[in-house]
């Protein structure tokens, strides 16, 4: 192409030559693929988590998750392997009202074990945007010195609207943490109320964290969580807020001498303590390891990881029965019919529900 510029007659005009267009595809695309991350086959899972391997952890936990039916079914073989060298951590469950400062708090719980020589794994249940069902998965930002440390595992999983699922996804993935060699698990709520029941299901202790100075102490705490508390700890307990946290303490005392003694005899415990400070967090530790102390000696210990085991088979079951029912072919072409007619009054709710059932059940017999 003749450039007018290049002309003789303009020698005092400098054009600069253009660079060259890049390719649309990035040339070094191959060498990525040649970087993927390696397949490894069941066997290799156990290994590489028996022997401590934290990145084959974290990939045998998002298989866990994983809700495609081939990651499911290798997820439930490595578990399968797993689970007879599981069992031997003592499993914390923490929760709290929003703002009571859980993450700071296992942050300052986490880095007493670290620092003991021993090895925590934190499963933190994240809560999911309802639109977009995305996550903030936030904690580690928030544990900063735990998040850095060789001996601690953090995994925050998003709840996506999905507590049931999530809940039995922890409780595998605690199996495969304690197949790892963590001796300690911490399992922290949503902390939207139904969470704490399902996290119960499956700690050894429970925990729950209060603050103090925001108005009535008592106010706002469902009863339910009360009684599943093996021990209650007001954070926040510095500075000027010191004496409201004695005084919060003083109400939460004579509030649990109002309700029975739980199944395992012991009398729950009210501390007060400061997280951002770090300060009677050794106290903490003492009260949780009396607990354990305590139900071991009386066999109870035993007694409620008989019966979580027992509730999460049934819970399994359940998830199970309510997948291939609503995954059925028939069923999905069926439900937005039954919708209709329901939202149109022309059939009742329990009619509409007898008939998809009756539908799915014949269709199974056949």
């Amino acid at each position: 192409m003749h450039h007018p510029e290049n002309d003789p007659k303009y020698l005092g005009l400098n054009v600069n030559k253009g660079v060259v267009q890049p390719p649309s595809i990035n040339p070094y695309l191959h060498l990525r693929k040649k970087q993927q991350r390696k397949e490894y086959s069941v066997k290799e899972f156990a290994e590489g988590i028996l022997a401590g391997n934290i990145t084959v952890l974290s990939q045998a936990v998002t298989l866990v998750e994983s809700s495609k039916p081939e990651h499911q079914a290798m997820a439930q073989a490595i578990i399968e392997k797993c689970l007879p060298y599981s069992g031997n951590a003592i499993r914390v469950g923490i929760t709290g009202v929003p703002g009571a400062g859980k993450s700071t708090s296992i942050d300052a719980f986490g880095m007493y074990l670290v620092e003991k020589g021993h090895k925590l794994a934190v499963l933190a249940i994240d809560p999911s945007s309802e639109r977009t069902k995305g996550s903030i998965l936030g904690d580690k930002t928030r544990m900063e010195r735990l998040s850095v440390q060789e001996n601690a595992f953090i995994r925050p999983s998003p709840s996506a609207g999905s507590l049931g699922g999530v809940a039995r996804k922890t409780r595998e993935t605690i199996v495969l943490c304690e197949a790892a060699g963590f001796d300690y698990i911490f399992v922290e709520t949503v902390g939207v109320g139904q969470s704490e029941t399902a996290v119960h299901s499956m700690v050894d202790f429970f925990l729950l964290i209060q603050l103090a100075g925001t108005g009535d102490e008592l106010q706002g705490i469902k009863r339910g969580i009360m009684e599943m508390a093996d021990g209650i700890v007001i954070n926040k307990a510095d500075g000027d807020n010191v004496e409201k946290a004695k005084m919060a303490q003083s109400q939460l005392r004579n509030a649990l001498h109002l309700f029975p003694l739980p199944e395992s005899e012991w009398s729950p415990e009210v501390l007060t303590y400061s997280g951002y400070y770090a300060l009677g967090i050794e106290e903490v530790w003492d009260m949780i390891h009396r607990y354990i102390e305590f139900v071991k000696g009386s066999g109870y210990f035993d007694v409620r990881r008989n019966k979580q085991s027992k509730f999460w088979m049934y819970e399994t079951i359940n998830e199970r029965l309510r997948n291939d029912f609503y995954q059925n072919a028939e069923i999905e072409q069926l439900m937005p019919l039954l919708e209709s007619e329901v939202l149109s009054a022309r059939k009742s709710s329990f009619v509409a529900a007898k008939e998809a059932l009756d539908r799915y059940y014949s269709e199974s017999k056949e």
